[in-house]
């Protein structure tokens, strides 16, 4: 049997720390480890990356523009079509995550080549035009202005005819047929994650862990992981975190990331906060780091007050670390988390509803242990690495016979 092979291209990958990164990594091996040949296309985000590299069986070729910048990112569109051409050997199917702009390179030169193309949207607004609003309302334009409405226009006419469609939530899925893709090649698969790897350790391990990542021992670590961005809820986070360590003694919060290159990066309006409000002691930045899995175990609860998602990566993977978990009703949470059975859901934006939900689980130890149980189990069902990686492998040996 010919091996299948396969081209994931994608803004960023791996070494950068984001959940879309993580879950496309994740996918490369996954892949591999289901017989396929995979190589990853993506942007040289930092010069001290290499152009291409070998990362577990997988052929990484980092592309121009190199280097940080939100303009730079539409660049990728130009570069990878020349490099898609050149590499056409190396792959029967592309498949691209996070589609927004490159999305066009990969129809395009799938039609051109004969190959398939699958698109996944990694974020809520990728079809509907909303995810761009930040990044055209530093051009002085909107979703609304009519040379945006044009491009749009011309653009989604040209992702239509992907040949499938991944939705990893039920929002991703009906923006989608909302503007105009046939329900019949949407795919329904969720992000997931390595429950061998994100996994429940006991007490004393916990505590070996915390003496290694200098974590008091003894205190309630509250934990959110992710890009400090704007619209993960983390200014009203720190707000009300003020209030939790005035009434809570032997609590710190870890805030496990940085802004990265995200528009919305935050990461220095919240470190301006910490230190005008004294909260240096019982708030840690650890800035990106490759060991977030440690991180989670070595926690009490998880916190992830998000505005706008598509699917939370961060969340299950502390939900399959056993822990308590809070968060709010958007995008693809509602499909994982019902409130008080596997966490606590609280309003986007109520102060009064966070402040609430984290002073009862720092007071209440046996509802946060069942809550945790739970969680683990949840993830289990459904949101396992082998179970997503099987349903993608199915989904392209499909495509390509």
């Amino acid at each position: 049997m010919t091996q299948k092979k396969i081209c994931i291209l994608t803004e960023t990958y791996y070494p950068v720390i984001g959940g879309g990164e993580r879950q496309a990594q994740a996918l490369a091996e996954g892949l591999v480890n289901n017989g396929f040949a995979v190589i990853v296309l993506t942007r040289r985000s930092d010069a001290s990356l290499k152009k291409i590299e070998w990362w577990e069986q997988v052929a990484v070729y980092r592309l121009p523009p190199v280097g940080n910048g939100h303009i730079k990112k539409w660049g990728l569109l130009l570069t990878s079509l020349p490099a898609l051409i050149k590499l056409r050997r190396q792959y029967d199917l592309i498949f691209v995550s996070g589609f927004r702009v490159i999305g066009l390179s990969a129809v395009l030169i799938s039609k051109l080549l004969g190959k398939a193309c699958v698109l996944k949207a990694d974020s809520l607004g990728e079809m509907s035009g909303d995810f761009f609003g930040a990044g055209l309302a530093r051009l002085r334009l909107s979703p609304s202005s009519l040379p945006f409405k044009i491009f749009l226009w011309l653009r989604n006419n040209i992702l239509r005819r992907a040949d499938s469609f991944v939705a990893i939530c039920a929002d991703v899925a009906t923006e989608l047929v909302t503007h105009g893709v046939n329900a019949g090649i949407i795919e329904k698969i969720p992000n997931g994650v390595d429950t061998s790897r994100f996994r429940p350790i006991c007490h004393q391990e916990k505590h070996q862990l915390r003496r290694i990542l200098e974590i008091p021992e003894q205190a309630t670590i509250v934990t959110f992981t992710g890009r400090l961005v704007s619209y993960k809820g983390l200014p009203l986070l720190l707000r009300v975190w003020r209030e939790i360590q005035r009434k809570h003694q032997q609590v710190r919060l870890l805030l496990v990331g940085s802004g990265g290159l995200d528009i919305h990066n935050c990461e220095a309006e919240l470190r301006a906060y910490v230190s005008t409000n004294g909260l240096q002691n019982s708030v840690r930045f650890t800035g990106s780091v490759p060991n977030v899995c440690e991180f989670l175990q070595a926690s009490d609860i998880f916190v992830f007050p998000t505005e706008n998602e598509a699917f939370p990566l961060a969340l299950i993977e502390a939900m399959a670390c056993g822990l308590p978990v809070i968060s709010t009703p958007v995008g693809g949470v509602k499909d994982i988390l019902q409130h008080k059975h596997n966490g606590l859901v609280v309003t986007p934006r109520d102060f009064r509803q966070l402040y609430e939900a984290l002073d009862l689980l720092i007071a209440d130890r046996s509802l946060s242990a069942r809550l945790g149980q739970v969680a683990r189990q949840t993830v289990q069902d459904r949101y396992t690495a082998n179970n997503i990686d099987r349903e993608y492998a199915e989904l392209f040996a499909h495509l390509v016979n």
